[in-house]
């Protein structure tokens, strides 16, 4: 629930519990996060998460190529043709 609540925040929308478990289990299957059961004080126990060092690793990398990505883009003619600039 927390990653959802973080989620939303971000986003600044909605987003389906089933989405965050289902995007959480596949990331876990390919090994980029780490779950375990904590202990339950009351209730079902929860399950939480950590990043494995390989998707420490992924994340470096996918922010590095987004950086890459946006090297050398030039908005303002862009937002000028749109009257926003």
């Amino acid at each position: 629930m927390a990653v959802r609540r973080e989620l939303e925040e971000v986003a600044g929308r909605e987003v389906a519990i089933g989405a965050v478990y289902a995007t959480l289990d596949r990331l876990e299957a390919k090994g980029l996060l780490a779950s375990e059961r904590g202990e339950a004080v009351a209730g079902p126990s929860r399950r939480l998460f950590n990043v494995t060092p390989r998707g420490a690793r992924a994340l470096a990398d996918t922010r590095e190529m987004r950086e890459r990505l946006w090297q050398g883009v030039d908005l303002v003619p862009l937002l000028a043709a749109r009257g926003g600039g």
